[in-house]
């Protein structure tokens, strides 16, 4: 395992940063910078408000740094339900005890004190939110994670950087309705990420939205949210109702099909990463051709 100790001594530098990229999930890093590249077209008055400074550091701090935050302190807690979940052996990183992620995962929460002076006021309440609800969901007293509902509501987390990233170049908030489409999706996809972690957490004693429901219908819930979330966009444009209809669409074939949930799983991140990518390119289209 990356960063552990070799030979009876401390890992070196090198296997320290290699087990920290292992465990920030590269897989899933467009999670949080994504929504940084979505924010930032749709509130870009002109081409010049694409490249600022503060567009470049959101979405670098969003792209790495975040995740290892975000994940290292899932792991520092998770530890014992780790040692039961099949995806550690191959995909993720297990955590050992080694001295080096929490230092890293506090390193990664203070970074950014260095670039709030350059964000607009709007944008600081959401930048907090990450950071609390990061903390929150993994980190006891509140361990969000623990608590069926919560944990999925919580995970709405995952669109806060967009929304800074909105804030931040407009100097004001998104609609609401695009809030409350986003939110919905975090709390569907969460949930349906849990789906390969229900025997393990049973195994664990560990209570989540997923345990709780059960596989079928924790992709009903996944479905109503996703579908919650397409009609939430759509009111704002026809256009991002219909591509948000892939979620529904995808976790009733998904539900109904003979296909494994955990390789299922492994989809989403390309999955997402091409709805990201259109929904980038349709606030591109805006502000090239109105």
């Amino acid at each position: 395992m990356r960063g552990e100790p070799t030979g009876g001594g401390e890992a070196s530098v090198g296997e320290q940063l290699s087990y920290l990229l292992t465990l920030s999930r590269p897989r899933f890093w467009l999670y949080l910078a994504g929504p940084v590249l979505v924010g930032v077209a749709y509130a870009a008055g002109s081409v010049a408000d694409l490249f600022t400074p503060t567009t470049a550091v959101l979405f670098t701090y969003f792209l790495l740094p975040a995740n290892v935050f975000l994940y290292g302190i899932n792991d520092i807690y998770d530890r014992e339900i780790d040692a039961a979940n099949p995806k550690k052996d191959d995909r993720e990183a297990r955590y050992r005890g080694q001295r080096s992620v929490p230092v890293a995962v506090a390193l990664c929460a203070a970074l950014p004190l260095l670039f709030a002076p350059l964000l607009a006021a709007a944008a600081i309440p959401w930048l907090v939110a990450f950071l609390a609800l990061g903390a929150a969901y993994s980190a006891p007293p509140a361990r969000f994670k623990t608590t069926p509902v919560l944990d999925s509501v919580s995970n709405g987390l995952y669109i806060t950087p967009g929304v800074a990233a909105y804030a931040a170049v407009a100097g004001s908030q998104p609609p609401v309705l695009t809030i409350a489409g986003g939110w919905l999706w975090a709390m569907g996809m969460h949930t349906f990420s849990a789906i390969p972690d229900i025997e393990p957490d049973r195994q664990t004693g560990t209570r989540t939205t997923a345990t709780v429901l059960g596989e079928r219908r924790t992709y009903a819930y996944c479905g109503a949210c996703w579908l919650a979330s397409a009609v939430a966009f759509g009111a704002l444009d026809g256009r991002l109702g219909a591509l948000m209809l892939v979620y529904p669409g995808l976790v009733a074939a998904i539900a109904t099909a003979s296909v494994a949930v955990d390789r299922a799983y492994w989809w989403f991140p390309a999955i997402n990463t091409v709805v990201g990518a259109l929904l980038t390119m349709g606030g591109l289209w805006r502000l090239l051709y109105g």
